[in-house]
Parts: structure tokens; C-alpha cells; sequence
């Protein structure tokens, strides 16, 4: 070492100190802004999907299954009668079950013994309705036909694509007007976006109270359609121009 050049341990320091730089330089948080924006847009339901069972008790899992498939039958026939297409009904649950009553216990003391009495079948149909103006009408039928459990409603539509692409775009546009109100409050400019991501986006029915009803026939139950709202949020990154 008592060779090298005094220039030497000057020319280390001054590496050292470009490192620390750099280093230093990549460490410094980069000025950005993080916003988030949401869209929101909305579709009158074209088609219902309707949740139906026929349960039956009796005696005998074999006389209970015989008069809950005779019931489903009828269901099944009165529904294609009505127009529904096959693609369109599914069975959803099927169940057996039995039915217990409490007998005296034979020793003082003792607990209640659980006896069987009989058993409960239960058969689930799901029926999309393509043609709204008839939903009322079905519910009707199916309840005269033997449906007696149920009953549930969702309003869908067949294709939400373009709603959802609204969606997609109205969050985007609110997530940049975010953005800029910011950047104009702090006095700085906007640069270049660095990161886009769409945090979720879930579309759901969800009723919504209008004046007017699906329109059913004479007699039918009243159905009320409403709006289906799909929802949108992005996640937005932006580069911060001091």
C-alpha cells in the first residue's frame, strides 16, 4: 500500500460516494398519486331466474318420493306447455329426509327416544324465464300444479357485457377526474399513468323501486322488475410532475 499512488484512495472515495448516490437515488419514493374511481351503470332485467321445489311428507320414503315426482312431473309438463325450453329447467336440490317424534322414555330419568314417523322428499326445479311478460303467469301455474316451497326471484340479463364495459369506462373517467382535482388542490402537475388495475368488479341484481311492473296477464301474480346495477372500480397510478 505504500507504493500506490496517492490518486488511489481519492479515486475509491469518489466511487464510494457515486454508489451512495445511485443507491441513495433509487431508495427516494418517485412523486405519485394513487386514486381509485367508480362506475356504476344499469340495465332493465330481460329474463328471471325462479327457484321452485314440491315437498311431500309421508309415512314411507317410497310413498313420499311417489308424490313429490308425481307433482314434479305435472310441474315439469305445464312448464314446457308454457313455452320454457329445456335448456331452461334444472333440477337444483333433491332431498330425503326423515321425520322424528319424541317417544316417552321407558325408564324414569332417562332422556326421550327419538322415533321415525315418516319422511319428507323435497325436489328443487330451477326455471329461467326468457319471456318476463309470463313470469306472474308461471308462478301462478306452478303454485296450482304442486309447487309448494320456494319462490325465489333474481332478475338477470342475458348479456351485461356493454353494461359492464360502461361501467369500466365511467370508473376509469372517475378515477382521472380524482386524480386531477388533487393534483390541481396541491398545486402539481399530472404525468404519465404507471399502473392501472380493477380492483373488482361484481355484477349483481339488485331491485330497484320504479313506478311501472313487468306486465302479466290477468290474474297473475304482479311482478316488479326494476333495475339490475353493475359496478365497477378501478385502481389508478400516476406519475406526479413537481
Amino acid at each position: 500500500m505504500k507504493n500506490l499512488p496517492r490518486s488511489i484512495p481519492s479515486l475509491f472515495a469518489l466511487l464510494l460516494l457515486f454508489t451512495y448516490t445511485v443507491v441513495a437515488a433509487e431508495d427516494r419514493p418517485y412523486p405519485q398519486i394513487r386514486v381509485t374511481g367508480e362506475g356504476v351503470a344499469t340495465l332493465p332485467p330481460d329474463m328471471a331466474l325462479l327457484s321452485l321445489a314440491v315437498t311431500r311428507d309421508a309415512p314411507t320414503a317410497a310413498q313420499a318420493l311417489e308424490e313429490t315426482s308425481r307433482a314434479m312431473r305435472d310441474v315439469l309438463a305445464a312448464m314446457r306447455k308454457a313455452g320454457i325450453e329445456e335448456r331452461d329447467l334444472q333440477t337444483e336440490q333433491f332431498a330425503i329426509h326423515p321425520r322424528y317424534r319424541d317417544e316417552p322414555a321407558q325408564v324414569k330419568g332417562e332422556p326421550p327416544t327419538p322415533r321415525i314417523v315418516g319422511y319428507t322428499v323435497s325436489n328443487g326445479l330451477s326455471v329461467r324465464v326468457r319471456q318476463l311478460e309470463s313470469l306472474g303467469a308461471i308462478i301462478d301455474m306452478s303454485v296450482r300444479m304442486g309447487v309448494n316451497q320456494g319462490g325465489g326471484i333474481q332478475f338477470l340479463n342475458d348479456d351485461p357485457a356493454a353494461a359492464i364495459t360502461a361501467a369500466r369506462t365511467a370508473a376509469m373517467q372517475d378515477a382521472l377526474a380524482r386524480a386531477r382535482t388533487l393534483a390541481a388542490a396541491a398545486n402539481v402537475g399530472l404525468g404519465a399513468i404507471l399502473d392501472i388495475s380493477e380492483q373488482s368488479y361484481q355484477p349483481r341484481p339488485m331491485m330497484m323501486a320504479r313506478a311501472d311492473t313487468v306486465m302479466a296477464e290477468a290474474g297473475a301474480v304482479p311482478i316488479a322488475g326494476g333495475e339490475n346495477s353493475y359496478r365497477v372500480t378501478v385502481n389508478v397510478v400516476l406519475a406526479l410532475e413537481q
